[in-house]
Formats: C-alpha cells, sequence, structure tokens
C-alpha cells in the first residue's frame, strides 16, 4: 500500500511540475524584463482577473491553483483573481463524472455553475478589499519569493525558475504524502460517513472536506452526489472550496500568515453560502 501511495503521489506531483515551471518562468521574466510602466498595466488589467481566472476551471488540472498561489505570492494577480482560480478548479471531479458516464447535460451545469460563481465571487471579492475594507494590492515582486525560499535569483531567468519550481515541487511532495497516508489509514468511507442530510450542515461539512488538499476529497464529494447521498448544494459547497495544492502553496509562499487565514475563510464562507442557495433555490444538476 505504502508502495502505491509513493506512486501516486509522485505522479501528482509530476503532473504539476510543468504548470510550476512556465509559471515562475514567466514571473522571473516579468521581473528583469519589463518596466514599472509594463509591470503596472499588468496589474491594471488584472481588475478583470476573476473573468479569466474563472474560466480555468473548464480545465481539469489542480496546477493552476498552484500556479495561482505562486504568481499571487509575486503579486502579479489580483487577491479576485486567486480566488476565482480557486472556486473554479476541482481536481478530480470532471474526470470522475465523465468516467461515471454522467450526462452531458448535468457536466455542462456543474462546470457552468462553477465558473460563473467563481467570477462573480471574484469580482466581488476585488471590490469588497479594495473599496471597502480599502486594501492596496501590493505592486508586483519576485523577489519576494526568493527571499521566503531563502535562494539567489541571479542565476539566470531559466536556472532560477527550475530553483523555484524544485523547492516548491519538494514541499508539495512531502506534504501530499503526508494526506494520502492520513486518508488511507481513515479510509474514505469514513469521509463519507460524514455527510447528513440535514439542511445547512451538509454544505458546512462537506466545505470543510473539499478544503482538503488532496484528490481524494474531489473524488468521494462527486462519487456521493452520483449516488443520490448528496444534494447539489453540498456537493457543490465542497467542490467550490477545493483547491487542491494551491492552499498548501499558498501558505508556503505568503508571508502575511493572517492574509493567508483570511483567503481560506472567504473561500469557505463563499462555499457554503453558494451551496445554500442552491440548497434552498432547489437546484439540482
Amino acid at each position: 500500500m505504502m508502495l502505491d501511495l509513493l506512486l501516486d503521489t509522485v505522479w501528482d506531483g509530476v503532473r504539476l511540475l510543468p504548470f510550476l515551471f512556465l509559471t515562475y518562468l514567466m514571473m522571473e521574466t516579468l521581473e528583469h524584463h519589463t518596466g514599472e510602466k509594463v509591470q503596472k498595466k499588468i496589474r491594471a488589467a488584472g481588475a478583470f482577473g476573476p473573468v479569466w481566472g474563472g474560466a480555468l476551471g473548464l480545465v481539469p488540472q489542480c496546477g493552476f491553483s498552484a500556479a495561482a498561489s505562486s504568481l499571487y505570492a509575486g503579486r502579479v494577480i489580483t487577491v479576485g483573481t486567486l480566488l476565482a482560480i480557486y472556486l473554479s478548479t476541482s481536481d478530480e471531479m470532471l474526470p470522475i463524472l465523465i468516467s461515471e458516464a454522467a450526462p452531458v447535460g448535468m457536466i455542462v451545469k456543474i462546470l457552468a455553475a462553477k465558473v460563473s460563481i467563481a467570477i462573480v465571487s471574484g469580482m466581488v471579492a476585488q471590490f469588497v478589499y479594495v473599496r471597502l475594507l480599502k486594501r492596496r494590492e501590493k505592486e508586483m515582486d519576485i523577489h519576494v519569493i526568493c527571499e521566503e525560499e531563502h535562494c539567489h535569483c541571479e542565476d539566470g531567468i531559466v536556472l532560477s525558475a527550475i530553483k523555484h519550481t524544485l523547492r516548491i515541487f519538494l514541499y508539495i511532495f512531502l506534504l501530499s504524502l503526508l494526506l494520502n497516508v492520513l486518508i488511507a489509514l481513515i479510509g474514505e468511507h469514513a469521509l463519507a460517513g460524514l455527510f447528513s442530510n440535514i439542511p445547512v450542515v451538509g454544505e458546512l461539512i462537506a466545505a470543510l472536506v473539499g478544503l482538503i488538499p488532496n484528490c481524494a476529497s474531489s473524488v468521494v464529494l462527486t462519487e456521493l452526489y452520483l449516488d443520490g447521498i448528496l444534494g447539489a448544494g453540498a456537493m457543490m459547497s465542497g467542490l467550490l472550496v477545493n483547491a487542491g495544492v494551491g492552499i498548501l502553496v499558498l501558505f508556503r509562499l505568503n508571508r502575511d500568515v493572517r492574509q493567508n487565514i483570511g483567503i481560506v475563510g472567504a473561500l469557505y464562507g463563499l462555499g457554503v453560502f453558494w451551496g445554500m442557495v442552491l440548497e434552498f433555490a432547489g437546484i439540482t444538476f
């Protein structure tokens, strides 16, 4: 069993490598070859980032959430864009729906709901953060990540990107292996047993399970919905917050722990809120 867990963890990590490398390569390029005016224009365009961020949810790859966390740590994207990407991604949801021969109409509705919710929530979160809370987005700075990882970024763009990629890969691998072992010991059936049909409670618990940065959580939530054990609201609550390893990367690279906790809290709150909206509205897929 341990060998299978090790191989699964390695494979999951390897799938992230292209996304992580391209992300750090882009960030290094922005830092070394763009002027301050260009960087400001990029950030200004980021006001509409939640739109394309939410659209990324159509691609079933948790690498986007990890890349988004890195981009946010370097302040390339805004908090609204980060939340939109987190809300739109869901690890193994789409592959499970397809493998279980779920109706095409159901798949399209779930994807459309997640993307729409992600875009709206990201835009609202950005408005609240900037306009109501009067917070300012910090300037783009890749060196924040360099300092956090205690590495030297003067070795050229490509080599620096490789160093960042390998460091974060090792971090993700070790934590993911630990989570895989814990979930294997607990069992997916035990996770499934946490849910109930009590209104609101189902959404609250499903969102907590969705926060587990492991593909098992998205598999359990999707399977339970297809089996009729989980309602549409609870399923959506769990899958909306299912940002995968993105949350792990956020806490690894972003220095502001209080801000990280606030982002995860907002993610959880939004997931529960939208799940309750679907449940009380009687919406199904």
